[in-house]
Protein backbone atom coordinates (compact mmCIF):
# COMPACT_ATOMS: atom_id res chain seq x y z
CA UNK A 1 0.00 0.00 0.00
CA UNK A 2 1.36 3.66 -0.12
CA UNK A 3 1.55 6.06 2.12
CA UNK A 4 -1.73 8.89 1.54
CA UNK A 5 -1.86 12.34 1.86
CA UNK A 6 -5.82 12.41 1.31
CA UNK A 7 -5.82 13.88 5.44
CA UNK A 8 -3.76 16.70 4.90
CA UNK A 9 -6.91 19.16 5.41
CA UNK A 10 -8.35 17.94 8.21
CA UNK A 11 -7.73 20.31 12.03
CA UNK A 12 -6.32 18.81 14.90
CA UNK A 13 -8.23 19.55 17.54
CA UNK A 14 -6.79 18.54 21.58
CA UNK A 15 -10.50 17.66 23.09
CA UNK A 16 -12.63 14.24 22.88
CA UNK A 17 -15.79 14.93 20.70
CA UNK A 18 -18.47 14.94 23.27
CA UNK A 19 -21.08 12.75 21.18
CA UNK A 20 -18.86 9.54 20.08
CA UNK A 21 -19.70 6.47 22.49
CA UNK A 22 -17.34 5.97 25.33
CA UNK A 23 -16.02 2.84 27.43
CA UNK A 24 -15.51 -0.26 25.72
CA UNK A 25 -17.65 -3.73 26.49
CA UNK A 26 -14.40 -6.27 26.02
CA UNK A 27 -16.06 -9.81 27.06
CA UNK A 28 -13.51 -12.06 28.89
CA UNK A 29 -12.50 -15.53 28.23
CA UNK A 30 -13.17 -17.81 31.53
CA UNK A 31 -10.29 -19.39 30.95
CA UNK A 32 -7.92 -16.60 30.17
CA UNK A 33 -5.28 -16.88 32.66
CA UNK A 34 -3.43 -13.81 33.19
CA UNK A 35 -3.79 -11.21 35.80
CA UNK A 36 -6.19 -7.82 36.18
CA UNK A 37 -6.41 -5.21 33.62
CA UNK A 38 -3.38 -3.25 33.91
CA UNK A 39 -4.34 0.22 35.29
CA UNK A 40 -4.28 2.62 31.97
CA UNK A 41 -2.37 4.96 34.03
CA UNK A 42 0.38 2.94 34.50
CA UNK A 43 2.80 4.62 32.57
CA UNK A 44 6.20 2.78 34.00
CA UNK A 45 4.58 -0.94 32.96
CA UNK A 46 6.37 -2.49 29.86
CA UNK A 47 5.22 -5.29 27.53
CA UNK A 48 7.95 -7.89 26.00
CA UNK A 49 7.23 -8.44 22.32
CA UNK A 50 9.12 -10.57 19.60
CA UNK A 51 8.65 -10.50 15.97
CA UNK A 52 8.12 -13.49 13.92
CA UNK A 53 9.03 -12.16 10.38
CA UNK A 54 11.26 -9.28 9.98
CA UNK A 55 11.08 -8.71 6.25
CA UNK A 56 9.66 -5.25 4.64
CA UNK A 57 6.07 -5.42 6.75
CA UNK A 58 7.93 -7.05 10.07
CA UNK A 59 10.68 -4.37 9.63
CA UNK A 60 7.62 -1.35 9.52
CA UNK A 61 5.98 -2.60 12.88
CA UNK A 62 9.18 -2.81 14.03
CA UNK A 63 9.82 0.68 13.52
CA UNK A 64 6.82 1.70 15.07
CA UNK A 65 7.18 -0.35 18.33
CA UNK A 66 10.90 1.02 18.63
CA UNK A 67 9.39 4.53 19.46
CA UNK A 68 7.93 3.13 22.26
CA UNK A 69 9.33 3.60 26.13
CA UNK A 70 6.83 0.89 27.28
CA UNK A 71 8.26 -2.28 24.71
CA UNK A 72 11.19 -4.23 25.21
CA UNK A 73 11.63 -6.55 22.31
CA UNK A 74 13.53 -10.03 23.58
CA UNK A 75 13.70 -12.24 20.68
CA UNK A 76 13.51 -11.85 16.76
CA UNK A 77 13.03 -14.60 14.19
CA UNK A 78 13.56 -14.84 10.19
CA UNK A 79 15.24 -17.29 8.19
CA UNK A 80 16.77 -14.34 5.65
CA UNK A 81 19.87 -13.27 7.48
CA UNK A 82 19.75 -9.72 5.42
CA UNK A 83 16.38 -9.56 6.90
CA UNK A 84 17.76 -9.89 10.23
CA UNK A 85 21.09 -7.70 9.81
CA UNK A 86 18.01 -4.63 8.70
CA UNK A 87 16.02 -5.37 11.89
CA UNK A 88 19.18 -5.55 14.61
CA UNK A 89 20.68 -2.50 12.82
CA UNK A 90 17.15 -0.49 13.57
CA UNK A 91 16.95 -2.51 17.15
CA UNK A 92 20.79 -1.25 18.05
CA UNK A 93 20.27 2.50 16.51
CA UNK A 94 16.94 2.84 18.69
CA UNK A 95 19.54 2.60 21.39
CA UNK A 96 18.00 -0.90 22.76
CA UNK A 97 20.21 -4.28 23.26
CA UNK A 98 20.53 -6.62 20.42
CA UNK A 99 17.45 -9.19 19.95
CA UNK A 100 17.70 -12.50 20.28
CA UNK A 101 17.72 -14.60 16.77
CA UNK A 102 16.13 -17.65 15.84
CA UNK A 103 17.21 -18.18 12.41
CA UNK A 104 17.54 -22.29 12.00
CA UNK A 105 14.63 -23.92 9.93
CA UNK A 106 11.13 -22.69 8.81
CA UNK A 107 10.70 -23.78 12.58
CA UNK A 108 12.67 -21.74 14.60
CA UNK A 109 9.42 -19.75 15.47
CA UNK A 110 8.85 -22.49 17.89
CA UNK A 111 12.01 -22.12 20.08
CA UNK A 112 11.32 -18.59 19.80
CA UNK A 113 7.65 -19.04 21.56
CA UNK A 114 9.35 -20.88 24.23
CA UNK A 115 10.52 -17.65 25.81
CA UNK A 116 9.18 -17.11 29.38
CA UNK A 117 9.93 -13.63 28.69
CA UNK A 118 7.83 -12.49 26.04
CA UNK A 119 3.81 -11.62 25.62
CA UNK A 120 2.82 -11.35 22.50
CA UNK A 121 4.58 -11.66 19.23
CA UNK A 122 3.69 -9.83 15.78
CA UNK A 123 3.50 -12.23 12.79
CA UNK A 124 4.27 -10.92 9.70
CA UNK A 125 5.25 -13.61 7.36
CA UNK A 126 4.37 -15.28 3.88
CA UNK A 127 -0.08 -16.24 3.88
CA UNK A 128 0.73 -19.87 4.51
CA UNK A 129 2.62 -19.54 7.99
CA UNK A 130 0.28 -16.81 9.50
CA UNK A 131 -2.33 -19.88 10.91
CA UNK A 132 0.54 -22.17 11.83
CA UNK A 133 2.31 -19.46 14.18
CA UNK A 134 -0.81 -17.90 15.22
CA UNK A 135 -2.14 -21.40 16.48
CA UNK A 136 1.28 -21.57 18.23
CA UNK A 137 1.52 -18.04 19.69
CA UNK A 138 -1.91 -19.40 21.74
CA UNK A 139 -1.25 -22.47 22.74
CA UNK A 140 2.68 -20.98 23.90
CA UNK A 141 0.47 -17.97 25.91
CA UNK A 142 1.28 -15.35 23.78
CA UNK A 143 -0.64 -12.74 22.14
CA UNK A 144 -0.82 -13.06 18.77
CA UNK A 145 -1.07 -9.92 16.29
CA UNK A 146 -0.72 -11.60 13.03
CA UNK A 147 -0.76 -9.45 9.25
CA UNK A 148 -3.59 -10.09 6.71
CA UNK A 149 -4.88 -12.13 5.67
CA UNK A 150 -4.86 -13.86 8.69
CA UNK A 151 -6.21 -17.83 7.17
CA UNK A 152 -6.22 -19.42 3.90
CA UNK A 153 -8.66 -22.19 4.12
CA UNK A 154 -11.63 -22.47 6.15
CA UNK A 155 -9.92 -25.48 8.03
CA UNK A 156 -7.50 -22.57 9.41
CA UNK A 157 -9.84 -20.00 9.64
CA UNK A 158 -11.49 -22.74 12.31
CA UNK A 159 -7.64 -23.50 13.74
CA UNK A 160 -7.76 -19.97 14.23
CA UNK A 161 -10.73 -20.03 16.36
CA UNK A 162 -10.63 -23.51 18.02
CA UNK A 163 -7.22 -22.68 19.80
CA UNK A 164 -8.41 -19.31 21.04
CA UNK A 165 -11.44 -21.03 22.52
CA UNK A 166 -9.15 -24.05 24.13
CA UNK A 167 -6.33 -22.16 24.95
CA UNK A 168 -8.40 -17.99 25.94
CA UNK A 169 -4.87 -16.72 24.29
CA UNK A 170 -6.42 -13.94 21.89
CA UNK A 171 -5.28 -12.89 18.75
CA UNK A 172 -5.75 -10.03 16.70
CA UNK A 173 -5.50 -9.52 13.61
CA UNK A 174 -3.41 -6.28 12.47
CA UNK A 175 -5.83 -4.77 9.60
CA UNK A 176 -4.43 -1.33 9.85
CA UNK A 177 -6.96 -0.11 7.10
CA UNK A 178 -10.03 -0.48 9.82
CA UNK A 179 -7.77 2.84 11.43
CA UNK A 180 -7.54 4.59 7.89
CA UNK A 181 -8.71 7.81 9.05
CA UNK A 182 -11.67 9.00 6.71
CA UNK A 183 -12.72 5.00 7.46
CA UNK A 184 -12.95 6.16 10.67
CA UNK A 185 -14.67 9.40 10.40
CA UNK A 186 -17.13 7.55 9.02
CA UNK A 187 -17.65 4.72 11.35
CA UNK A 188 -18.09 7.47 13.78
CA UNK A 189 -21.28 9.11 11.24
CA UNK A 190 -22.41 5.69 11.17
CA UNK A 191 -22.57 5.61 14.51
CA UNK A 192 -24.41 8.98 14.55
CA UNK A 193 -26.81 7.38 12.07
CA UNK A 194 -25.64 9.98 8.96
CA UNK A 195 -26.19 7.16 6.87
CA UNK A 196 -29.59 6.13 8.50
CA UNK A 197 -30.26 2.60 8.25
CA UNK A 198 -27.15 0.87 5.98
CA UNK A 199 -28.46 -0.67 2.83
CA UNK A 200 -25.30 -1.32 0.51
CA UNK A 201 -21.27 -1.25 0.44
CA UNK A 202 -18.46 -1.53 -1.83
CA UNK A 203 -14.89 -1.94 -1.49
CA UNK A 204 -12.37 -3.91 -2.67
CA UNK A 205 -8.49 -4.33 -2.90
CA UNK A 206 -7.55 -2.83 -6.62
CA UNK A 207 -3.59 -2.69 -6.81
CA UNK A 208 -1.03 -2.95 -9.24
CA UNK A 209 1.12 -5.82 -8.10
CA UNK A 210 2.75 -7.14 -11.54
CA UNK A 211 6.05 -5.81 -10.52
CA UNK A 212 5.50 -7.09 -6.65
CA UNK A 213 5.21 -10.97 -8.02
CA UNK A 214 7.73 -10.69 -10.28
CA UNK A 215 10.84 -9.36 -8.89
CA UNK A 216 13.24 -9.27 -10.91
CA UNK A 217 11.97 -9.03 -14.11
CA UNK A 218 9.71 -12.12 -14.60
CA UNK A 219 11.65 -13.92 -11.97
CA UNK A 220 9.12 -15.85 -9.19
CA UNK A 221 9.32 -18.21 -6.49
CA UNK A 222 12.97 -19.57 -4.97
CA UNK A 223 15.11 -17.37 -7.15
CA UNK A 224 12.89 -14.28 -6.84
CA UNK A 225 13.31 -11.25 -4.24
CA UNK A 226 11.02 -10.28 -1.55
CA UNK A 227 7.14 -11.10 -1.99
CA UNK A 228 7.45 -12.77 -5.71
CA UNK A 229 9.00 -15.97 -3.31
CA UNK A 230 5.69 -16.48 -2.09
CA UNK A 231 3.12 -14.37 -3.35
CA UNK A 232 2.91 -15.20 -6.99
CA UNK A 233 2.40 -19.01 -6.77
CA UNK A 234 -1.12 -18.21 -5.00
CA UNK A 235 -1.89 -16.33 -8.38
CA UNK A 236 -0.85 -19.80 -10.36
CA UNK A 237 -2.91 -21.79 -8.33
CA UNK A 238 -5.98 -20.13 -7.38
CA UNK A 239 -9.01 -18.63 -8.23
CA UNK A 240 -10.32 -16.25 -5.50
CA UNK A 241 -10.32 -13.12 -3.86
CA UNK A 242 -7.02 -13.38 -2.76
CA UNK A 243 -6.41 -10.70 -0.05
CA UNK A 244 -9.95 -9.19 0.80
CA UNK A 245 -9.50 -7.82 4.46
CA UNK A 246 -7.90 -4.12 3.33
CA UNK A 247 -11.57 -3.71 2.46
CA UNK A 248 -13.83 -5.57 4.01
CA UNK A 249 -12.40 -5.32 7.46
CA UNK A 250 -13.52 -1.72 8.01
CA UNK A 251 -16.92 -2.42 5.70
CA UNK A 252 -17.48 -5.25 8.83
CA UNK A 253 -16.95 -2.68 11.74
CA UNK A 254 -19.53 -0.41 10.28
CA UNK A 255 -21.97 -3.08 10.07
CA UNK A 256 -21.11 -4.43 13.37
CA UNK A 257 -20.28 -8.02 12.00
CA UNK A 258 -19.82 -10.82 14.34
CA UNK A 259 -21.07 -8.42 16.69
CA UNK A 260 -25.25 -8.38 16.34
CA UNK A 261 -24.74 -9.04 12.68
CA UNK A 262 -22.80 -11.26 10.38
CA UNK A 263 -21.71 -12.42 7.20
CA UNK A 264 -24.46 -15.32 5.27
CA UNK A 265 -23.47 -16.17 2.13
CA UNK A 266 -21.46 -15.18 -0.80
CA UNK A 267 -21.28 -15.61 -4.63
CA UNK A 268 -18.43 -14.46 -6.84
CA UNK A 269 -17.43 -13.85 -10.33
CA UNK A 270 -14.04 -13.97 -12.41
CA UNK A 271 -12.84 -12.68 -15.15
CA UNK A 272 -10.67 -14.13 -17.57
CA UNK A 273 -6.58 -14.26 -16.56
CA UNK A 274 -4.40 -11.71 -19.35
CA UNK A 275 -2.55 -9.20 -16.97
CA UNK A 276 0.05 -11.61 -15.82
CA UNK A 277 0.70 -13.10 -19.32
CA UNK A 278 0.90 -9.50 -21.10
CA UNK A 279 2.99 -8.48 -18.53
CA UNK A 280 5.90 -11.35 -18.81
CA UNK A 281 5.39 -11.16 -22.68
CA UNK A 282 5.87 -7.84 -22.92
CA UNK A 283 8.78 -7.33 -20.25
CA UNK A 284 12.44 -6.57 -21.77
CA UNK A 285 13.12 -9.79 -19.26
CA UNK A 286 10.79 -11.84 -20.91
CA UNK A 287 9.33 -12.15 -23.75
CA UNK A 288 6.77 -14.69 -25.46
CA UNK A 289 9.37 -17.65 -25.54
CA UNK A 290 9.94 -17.19 -21.78
CA UNK A 291 9.37 -20.19 -19.91
CA UNK A 292 6.66 -18.23 -17.66
CA UNK A 293 5.47 -17.06 -20.87
CA UNK A 294 3.71 -20.61 -21.07
CA UNK A 295 2.01 -20.97 -17.82
CA UNK A 296 -1.98 -20.95 -17.14
CA UNK A 297 -2.30 -18.35 -14.74
CA UNK A 298 -5.79 -19.26 -12.28
CA UNK A 299 -6.43 -16.17 -11.00
CA UNK A 300 -8.79 -14.01 -12.51
CA UNK A 301 -7.61 -10.40 -13.58
CA UNK A 302 -11.08 -9.06 -11.85
CA UNK A 303 -12.72 -11.10 -9.08
CA UNK A 304 -16.16 -9.72 -7.85
CA UNK A 305 -17.89 -11.48 -4.54
CA UNK A 306 -21.46 -10.12 -3.22
CA UNK A 307 -21.76 -10.67 0.47
CA UNK A 308 -24.95 -10.85 1.73
CA UNK A 309 -25.72 -9.84 5.43
CA UNK A 310 -27.76 -11.08 8.57
CA UNK A 311 -28.90 -7.44 8.61
CA UNK A 312 -30.04 -7.42 5.02
CA UNK A 313 -27.10 -5.99 4.19
CA UNK A 314 -25.37 -6.59 0.72
CA UNK A 315 -21.06 -6.11 0.11
CA UNK A 316 -19.57 -5.83 -3.12
CA UNK A 317 -16.07 -6.79 -3.21
CA UNK A 318 -13.43 -6.76 -5.65
CA UNK A 319 -9.92 -7.97 -6.00
CA UNK A 320 -8.00 -6.53 -8.48
CA UNK A 321 -4.13 -6.61 -8.78
CA UNK A 322 -2.74 -8.01 -12.51
CA UNK A 323 -3.14 -5.33 -14.63
CA UNK A 324 -2.30 -1.37 -14.33
CA UNK A 325 -4.80 1.33 -12.29
CA UNK A 326 -4.18 3.32 -9.88
CA UNK A 327 -4.22 1.83 -5.78
CA UNK A 328 -7.77 2.00 -4.61
CA UNK A 329 -9.89 0.50 -2.05
CA UNK A 330 -13.16 1.75 -3.77
CA UNK A 331 -15.24 2.50 -0.72
CA UNK A 332 -18.91 3.41 -0.89
CA UNK A 333 -21.62 3.37 1.91
CA UNK A 334 -24.90 3.49 1.36
CA UNK A 335 -27.73 3.95 3.21
CA UNK A 336 -31.47 5.56 3.86
CA UNK A 337 -30.38 8.56 4.22
CA UNK A 338 -27.80 8.92 1.32
CA UNK A 339 -24.30 7.71 0.64
CA UNK A 340 -20.71 8.62 0.35
CA UNK A 341 -18.45 7.14 -2.10
CA UNK A 342 -14.19 7.76 -1.25
CA UNK A 343 -11.19 7.32 -1.51
CA UNK A 344 -7.69 8.12 -1.96
CA UNK A 345 -8.77 9.80 -5.39
CA UNK A 346 -12.44 10.94 -5.08
CA UNK A 347 -14.17 11.56 -1.65
CA UNK A 348 -18.03 12.59 -2.57
CA UNK A 349 -20.89 12.38 -0.44
CA UNK A 350 -24.75 13.38 -0.48
CA UNK A 351 -27.06 13.16 2.58
CA UNK A 352 -30.56 14.19 1.75
CA UNK A 353 -31.86 17.21 3.02
CA UNK A 354 -28.37 18.14 4.33
CA UNK A 355 -26.34 18.02 1.63
CA UNK A 356 -26.68 21.96 -0.32
CA UNK A 357 -28.04 21.00 -3.46
CA UNK A 358 -30.59 17.69 -4.32
CA UNK A 359 -29.74 15.11 -5.91
CA UNK A 360 -25.87 16.03 -6.56
CA UNK A 361 -22.60 15.38 -4.79
CA UNK A 362 -20.92 18.15 -2.09
CA UNK A 363 -17.04 17.61 -1.31
CA UNK A 364 -16.49 15.24 2.10
CA UNK A 365 -13.87 17.39 3.36
CA UNK A 366 -16.43 19.35 5.61
CA UNK A 367 -17.86 16.11 6.57
CA UNK A 368 -14.69 14.13 7.70
CA UNK A 369 -13.50 16.73 9.72
CA UNK A 370 -16.59 17.44 11.86
CA UNK A 371 -16.65 13.64 12.41
CA UNK A 372 -13.05 12.80 12.97
CA UNK A 373 -12.91 9.75 14.80
CA UNK A 374 -12.05 10.81 19.00
CA UNK A 375 -8.71 8.35 18.28
CA UNK A 376 -7.40 10.41 15.41
CA UNK A 377 -8.03 13.49 17.26
CA UNK A 378 -6.22 12.16 20.40
CA UNK A 379 -3.68 10.56 18.85
CA UNK A 380 -3.33 12.07 15.39
CA UNK A 381 0.16 13.74 15.97
CA UNK A 382 1.69 10.61 16.98
CA UNK A 383 0.75 8.55 14.55
CA UNK A 384 2.41 11.13 11.71
CA UNK A 385 5.19 9.17 10.12
CA UNK A 386 4.11 5.94 11.20
CA UNK A 387 3.21 4.42 7.61
CA UNK A 388 0.53 4.17 5.57
CA UNK A 389 -0.81 7.42 6.41
CA UNK A 390 -0.63 6.98 9.80
CA UNK A 391 -2.91 4.17 10.28
CA UNK A 392 0.03 2.01 11.42
CA UNK A 393 0.51 3.93 14.70
CA UNK A 394 -3.55 2.57 15.37
CA UNK A 395 -3.36 -1.16 14.85
CA UNK A 396 0.12 -1.67 16.12
CA UNK A 397 -0.93 0.70 19.60
CA UNK A 398 -4.25 -1.50 19.97
CA UNK A 399 -1.97 -4.41 19.72
CA UNK A 400 0.43 -3.31 22.52
CA UNK A 401 -2.22 -1.80 24.62
CA UNK A 402 -4.34 -5.19 24.25
CA UNK A 403 -0.93 -6.68 25.09
CA UNK A 404 -0.09 -4.61 28.06
CA UNK A 405 -3.69 -5.02 29.62
CA UNK A 406 -4.14 -8.58 28.91
CA UNK A 407 -7.70 -7.77 27.48
CA UNK A 408 -9.32 -8.67 24.20
CA UNK A 409 -7.83 -6.75 21.42
CA UNK A 410 -10.51 -4.66 19.21
CA UNK A 411 -10.16 -7.03 16.19
CA UNK A 412 -10.51 -10.54 17.73
CA UNK A 413 -9.72 -14.02 16.25
CA UNK A 414 -13.58 -14.57 15.00
CA UNK A 415 -12.90 -11.10 13.08
CA UNK A 416 -9.92 -12.64 11.58
CA UNK A 417 -11.42 -16.13 10.74
CA UNK A 418 -15.17 -14.47 9.08
CA UNK A 419 -12.97 -11.94 7.08
CA UNK A 420 -10.06 -14.54 5.98
CA UNK A 421 -12.65 -17.12 4.83
CA UNK A 422 -13.70 -14.90 1.81
CA UNK A 423 -10.52 -16.58 0.51
CA UNK A 424 -11.81 -20.20 0.41
CA UNK A 425 -15.72 -19.03 -0.49
CA UNK A 426 -14.90 -17.29 -3.13
CA UNK A 427 -12.69 -20.36 -4.27
CA UNK A 428 -15.33 -22.44 -4.34
CA UNK A 429 -18.44 -20.31 -5.60
CA UNK A 430 -16.06 -20.07 -8.64
CA UNK A 431 -14.93 -23.67 -8.73
CA UNK A 432 -18.43 -24.41 -8.49
CA UNK A 433 -19.89 -22.19 -11.16
CA UNK A 434 -20.47 -18.81 -8.67
CA UNK A 435 -22.42 -20.68 -6.86
CA UNK A 436 -23.83 -19.29 -3.34
CA UNK A 437 -21.24 -20.39 -0.16
CA UNK A 438 -22.12 -19.92 3.30
CA UNK A 439 -20.29 -18.47 5.67
CA UNK A 440 -19.56 -20.49 9.03
CA UNK A 441 -20.56 -19.40 12.09
CA UNK A 442 -17.22 -19.07 13.93
CA UNK A 443 -18.76 -17.43 16.89
CA UNK A 444 -21.03 -20.30 17.46
CA UNK A 445 -24.24 -18.12 17.78
CA UNK A 446 -22.23 -15.79 20.02
CA UNK A 447 -22.59 -12.93 17.30
CA UNK A 448 -26.58 -11.88 18.08
CA UNK A 449 -25.12 -10.99 22.03
CA UNK A 450 -21.55 -10.26 21.13
CA UNK A 451 -21.31 -5.97 21.61
CA UNK A 452 -19.45 -3.58 19.58
CA UNK A 453 -15.99 -2.98 20.70
CA UNK A 454 -13.65 -1.52 18.27
CA UNK A 455 -12.78 2.14 18.68
CA UNK A 456 -14.85 2.53 21.28
CA UNK A 457 -12.03 2.69 24.14
CA UNK A 458 -10.59 6.64 24.83
CA UNK A 459 -7.16 4.79 24.26
CA UNK A 460 -7.15 2.52 21.35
Amino acid sequence: MKNDDVHKGFRRRDFVMTTAVGGAAFSFIPSLSYGRRSSRKDKSKKVAIGFIGVGGRGRSHLRNILKRDDVVIPAICDIDPKAVELAQNMIVKAGRPKAVVYSEGDYAFLKLLERSDMEGVIIATPWNWHTPMSVAAMKAGKYAGVEVSAATTLSECWDLVNTYEETGVPTMILENVCYRRDVMAVLNMVRQHIFGELIHMRCGYRHDLRDVKFNPGVTFGEKARGEARWRTQHSLKRNADLYPTHGVGPVATWLNINRGNRFLYLTSHATKSRGLHRYIVNNPAGGPDHPNAKLKWRLGDVVTSLITTYGGETILVTHDTNSPKPYSLDFSIQGTNGLADFDYNRQRIYIENKSPKHDQWEAMNDWLTKYDHPLWKKYGDYATGSGHGGMDFFVDHAFVETVKRKVEPPLDVYDAAAWSSITPLSERSLAEGSTPQYFPDFTRGRWINRKPVFALNDDY
